[in-house]
């Protein structure tokens, strides 16, 4: 029997990588039930970029994984939102966040209707950033060769 019945997680997931894979395989091992939010267009803005790959892509790669039991559109930041609509007992989180003070606070507030946060390592190596930027050095590589 896993340890938790709901479980819920986040993310962007442009550029899908192993990091993400590893994620989701991760939160479902922990869970019967894992919901993944899936940031919408217009949220992603909060990270200063726009994502390469459209919302709908993205929730439909998202949704397709063997891990998830469903995907759903996260329209804000409000993690306290989701659980209202959501009830999970447990949020996964990429280490990443822990002990800042978004994900502390997050932690008092969880704390107080009994849902865990588990934080799990930050795959090293791939990351969406770093697939970003070796596709502006290619596309740069690209537009200078075609000037030449």
């Amino acid at each position: 029997m896993k340890k938790y019945k709901i479980g819920y997680t986040t993310g962007v997931f442009d550029l899908f990588h192993i990091g993400h894979l590893n994620i989701l395989k991760r939160a479902k091992e922990q869970c019967e039930y894992l919901i993944v939010g899936v940031t919408v267009d217009e949220l992603v803005s909060y990270k200063n970029k726009q994502a390469i790959i459209p919302f709908e892509e993205r929730i439909a790669i998202v949704e397709s994984i063997k891990y998830v039991d469903k995907a759903v559109p996260q329209v804000n930041m409000n993690k306290m939102e989701a659980w209202e609509k959501y009830k999970f007992n447990v949020m996964f989180v990429g280490s990443d966040w822990k002990g800042t003070d978004k994900w502390n606070e997050y932690e008092r507030q969880f704390a107080k209707v009994g849902v865990d946060i588990v934080y799990f390592p930050y795959t090293q190596g791939t990351s969406s950033t770093k697939l970003r930027k070796v596709l502006d050095c290619i596309i740069n590589d690209q537009i200078a060769s075609t000037k030449e």
